[in-house]
């Protein structure tokens, strides 16, 4: 629904923890389309309802049975959800039967997998939409650069985030993390196989987040093609995650049939090995700047949910 002005759909942000709260400050200073209508948080003391609510937003520390509560729901037409996987399948079934479009930045998957840059345009009618995970959000770009100018085999991807910058949701996450951001990497990315590996690194001062990309794309694919395509599309996740850039030149190896990677129930075949390097630093609107794998979430779903937005309101 849109608010009293006609101008903007209002949201609401489901978790008052650093995701929700970071999400919170973008989108009242970013958002074309959108406005905030709601905080909503299990925990009274949690410093993202309190801030939520000196800013002017209704809260309420009741979950989400307490969002619908308030006086202002009738006007929520979209909801981000910044809790955990867990948590989301109940929530997801709320919403829905209120007639609420759901935002899931958990790995909980049950719509379909965006990232913006690459397949949003897809999804602009879904009820629900899965922003994959912070890994994905950053490598899968990558490897559907490397997939639009040829076949490829095979897609690993390594994300190195700060110990600090991952939170209790995270830790609790892991394996819904590696799983959801392979299926991903094949799904949107366009990979035939795909492999995720998060690693926590504990460095004091903490590190930017980094994220590695390895494709074994077919042996004949054009080096300057790849090269090419890869400087487009880092440009454009870059046009709404400002931090986002490589971190050196595209590299490329020739791999015979015994060097290349197998993947399990594969037979090995020769390619070219692709290996792209990244480095993903946040705005630091809320989040400290190392914490880019908090930073590229946010930034993508309030992406993806102003387009939304835009496309509800132009009906």
């Amino acid at each position: 629904m849109t608010s009293p002005t006609g101008r903007k759909i209002r949201a609401a942000i489901i978790g008052s923890g650093n995701i929700g709260t970071d999400l919170m400050i973008k989108l009242m200073r970013h958002a074309k389309h959108l406005e905030l209508g709601a905080m909503v948080g299990i925990d009274s003391a949690s410093d993202g309802l309190a801030r939520a609510a000196r800013l002017g937003v209704p809260v309420t520390a009741k979950g989400i049975e307490g969002l619908q509560e308030l006086p202002n729901f009738s006007d929520i037409g979209i909801a981000f959800d910044a809790t955990s996987a867990g948590a989301h399948a109940h929530h997801n079934a709320f919403l829905q039967a209120l007639g609420v479009r759901v935002i899931d930045l958990t790995p909980a998957a049950i719509g379909p997998y965006v990232v913006p840059v690459v397949n949003l345009d897809d999804h602009l009618d879904a009820p629900n939409i899965n922003m994959v995970t912070c890994g994905g959000q950053a490598t899968i770009p990558m490897v559907r650069a490397v997939s639009r100018v040829a076949p490829v085999h095979y897609a690993e991807i390594v994300a190195s985030i700060a110990s600090k910058s991952a939170g209790p949701g995270t830790r609790a996450n892991i394996d819904e993390f590696t799983e959801t951001t392979s299926r991903a990497i094949v799904e949107v990315g366009g990979a035939s196989r795909g492999k995720a590996i998060i690693v926590l690194n504990p460095a004091e001062p903490p590190l930017i987040m980094r994220d590695t990309v390895y494709c074994l794309a077919d042996a004949k694919a054009d080096q300057e093609a790849i090269r090419a395509s890869v400087r487009e599309m880092a440009a454009a996740v870059a046009q709404y995650v400002p931090g986002y850039r490589l971190k050196q030149e595209v590299q490329f190896e020739r791999m015979d049939a015994e060097r290349a990677p197998r993947p399990e129930g594969t037979a090995r075949q020769p390619g070219l090995k692709v290996s792209i390097f990244l480095e993903v630093e946040g705005a630091a609107h809320y989040l400290p700047a190392y914490a880019g794998n908090l930073d590229i979430m946010t930034s993508a779903a309030l992406a993806a949910a102003d387009r939304l937005a835009a496309r509800q309101l132009a009906r």
